[in-house]
């Protein structure tokens, strides 16, 4: 386990010498087997790889949940080792942000609607952290899971702009036996909270088959759909409901080949985000 910038770097130079691929897995901790099919994915397609585990300050706002966010590093590091004994990046807030840390990293576009709109600030935060850890691990690629969707569209568009040498790639999102994204957020539910839950995954499941199998092309149609069905179990407050170019995440009023399908609702103090990819049938996009 490295706790400091230097002494990882150190050691991944060593291994780069060697002419090994690194693979970063990001994570805030309170690992779940979502995390953990990135880390597989990670340890099949690279020589070495490195979980970070780093709660992040600057992604926070101040009425946000920070302070309670889960912190379960022991149970994570006995994770990890079950499934390979990756490498364990665990700076704390000092490391990654000194008392003279002024920089940020601001990327315009998709991280401006839906989460940026509700979060402002949230993804300067993300992109200022991933973009420190691929420096600090000198990763060959990097694995984010679809569930934070926009992030990873803010993350590709960052190496992108900014000509990081570093591949990303994305892995699916991991549910419940019911369906239910996995998130660290879920162990906030109440039982009767995670119960409802469930109808976010099934809402989407609704509107993409509305969309492939019966060929339902309006936003507004779908929109109105989703809504309905959350709205339906009740106690929830829906933040945003969308359907967005998967690339750009402009959003669409006519879904003609792919599309994302974004939402995120409160359900007591917990706010969940789910998606789902739609490719419309004979597409060639």
């Amino acid at each position: 386990m490295f706790t400091t910038i230097a002494a990882l770097r150190s050691f991944v130079q060593d291994q780069r010498r060697l002419g090994k691929r690194i693979g970063l897995v990001p994570t805030m901790g309170a690992l779940h087997e979502g995390h953990v099919s990135l880390v597989k994915m990670s340890l099949e397609q690279c020589d070495l790889t490195i979980v970070s585990i780093f709660v992040n300050p600057t992604q926070f706002a101040p009425n946000e949940d920070f302070t309670r966010y889960p912190r379960t590093l022991e149970n994570d590091v006995r994770l990890l080792e079950t499934v390979g004994s990756p490498v364990v990046f665990v700076p704390n807030a000092t490391e990654m942000y000194p008392a003279d840390f002024e920089a940020t990293v601001h990327i315009g576009g998709v991280s401006e609607p839906f989460e940026g709109t509700i979060r402002p600030g949230h993804f300067d935060g993300v992109a200022t952290v991933v973009l420190k850890l691929f420096l600090a691990s000198q990763a060959d690629v990097a694995f984010f899971g679809q569930k934070d969707y926009q992030q990873l569209c803010v993350i590709k568009k960052m190496v992108a702009d900014l000509n990081v040498p570093i591949d990303i790639v994305m892995g699916a999102t991991v549910r419940e036996w019911d369906g239910l994204a996995m998130s660290s957020r879920n162990r906030y539910l109440s039982e009767s909270d995670r119960q409802r839950a469930v109808i976010l995954s099934q809402s989407l499941a609704e509107a993409e088959k509305m969309i492939v199998t019966e060929n339902i092309r309006s936003v507004d149609t779908i929109r109105q759909v989703i809504q309905s069905k959350i709205l339906s179990v009740g106690e929830m407050t829906i933040d945003y409901i969308t359907v967005a170019d998967p690339l750009t995440l402009k959003e669409l009023t006519l879904i003609e080949t792919r599309a994302v399908i974004l939402l995120a609702v409160r359900l007591g103090q917990t706010r969940l985000i789910d998606n789902v990819l739609v490719k419309v049938c004979g597409s060639g996009r």
